[in-house]
């Protein structure tokens, strides 16, 4: 016997006043109803309602037992209740890895619309540019520029990675700015050193640039190689040559004057990038609240590429 199920028959019965009425109410048969009712009165050995053919009364015994019934059900309701209140509101701690650049310039000033929207959530963010597993590193998210790695990994594409390139007007005023990109072989070149976990880690220091003609890729070479974004924004500033840098981290020097575009008319690659998560935890709210937050964000479709001004390197060329 199903004592639950018996119990909310018994209660019905009870409340509707008759087996019928009761029968009606669970879509059951009025023989039905009576067994469950047999049933539980044998489990509780007494009788819980006197049954004639024209009416029925509740025992003693029964109403006391029907109140506590009520309580119970009662109790069971506003448990599972609580269960879907759990599921449906996010909470918890979420671990979430991210680019460097795309986490200081992007992610974390929105977290504080983030979690004025969801305030029971407390992320931990790991910023790298290495590529973290989702699995065996207890990510719940990864956000990864360039290819998608992992085949089971369910992608949200964001807007591209986009890159400029560009140099400190005093660069510039003691070399010239290159007139061609062949040209960047004659100039100071910095270049990012990629982590080992990358997909460009191995590749050679080339830069690939698209003109009118298509594209053009040149090997560039120069005294200073640096493994941060910003540290190597900071070396452009200082002078000490060409840089290929993220937009969303120059956007304000290109802005005012303090770095320029090099090459205006070659446009630096745009690269994909992705937000990731494993196939069996996309039911999670806590996470399902940082996938639609950040894909409202910064999602392919939305206004997160941003327009670089259109300061452009001026004077001579070399």
């Amino acid at each position: 016997m199903d004592l639950l199920k018996a119990m909310s028959v018994f209660v019905r019965v009870v409340e509707l006043g008759s087996l019928t009425a009761a029968a009606k109410a669970f879509d059951l048969s009025p023989t039905m109803v009576g067994n469950y009712l047999q049933a539980l009165e044998s489990r509780c050995g007494a009788q819980l309602v006197h049954r004639t053919t024209r009416k029925q009364k509740i025992s003693a015994f029964g109403q006391t037992y029907y109140e506590r019934c009520v309580e119970i059900l009662g109790l069971i309701d506003d448990t599972e209740q609580l269960a879907l209140d759990h599921l449906a509101k996010p909470s918890g701690r979420l671990r979430v890895t991210a680019p460097v650049v795309f986490t200081n310039e992007c992610l974390i000033p929105a977290l504080a619309d983030y979690h004025e929207r969801y305030p029971e959530i407390k992320l931990d963010i790991v910023a790298t540019d290495g590529l973290a597993d989702l699995f065996d590193e207890g990510f719940e998210a990864a956000i990864r520029i360039g290819a998608l790695a992992n085949p089971l990994a369910v992608a949200r594409p964001l807007a591209p990675y986009r890159l400029v390139l560009c140099a400190a007007p005093a660069y510039v005023d003691a070399h010239g700015a290159p007139a061609t990109p062949h040209a960047l072989g004659e100039h100071q070149c910095l270049t990012y050193a990629y982590p080992p976990r990358s997909e460009w880690y191995a590749a050679q220091p080339e830069w690939t640039l698209h003109g009118p003609r298509g594209p053009v890729s040149v090997p560039v070479d120069g005294r200073l190689k640096i493994d941060n974004a910003e540290a190597l924004r900071r070396a452009a500033l200082r002078g000490l040559g060409i840089a290929m840098l993220p937009s969303m981290l120059i956007l304000g020097d290109l802005g005012e004057g303090r770095l320029i575009e090099v090459l205006p008319d070659f446009a630096a690659p745009e690269r994909s990038m992705n937000l990731l998560y494993l196939q069996e935890r996309q039911k999670s709210p806590k996470l399902r609240s940082f996938t639609e937050f950040v894909v409202e964000r910064f999602g392919a479709n939305t206004s997160a590429r941003q327009t670089l001004p259109t300061a452009s390197a001026p004077g001579r060329t070399k």
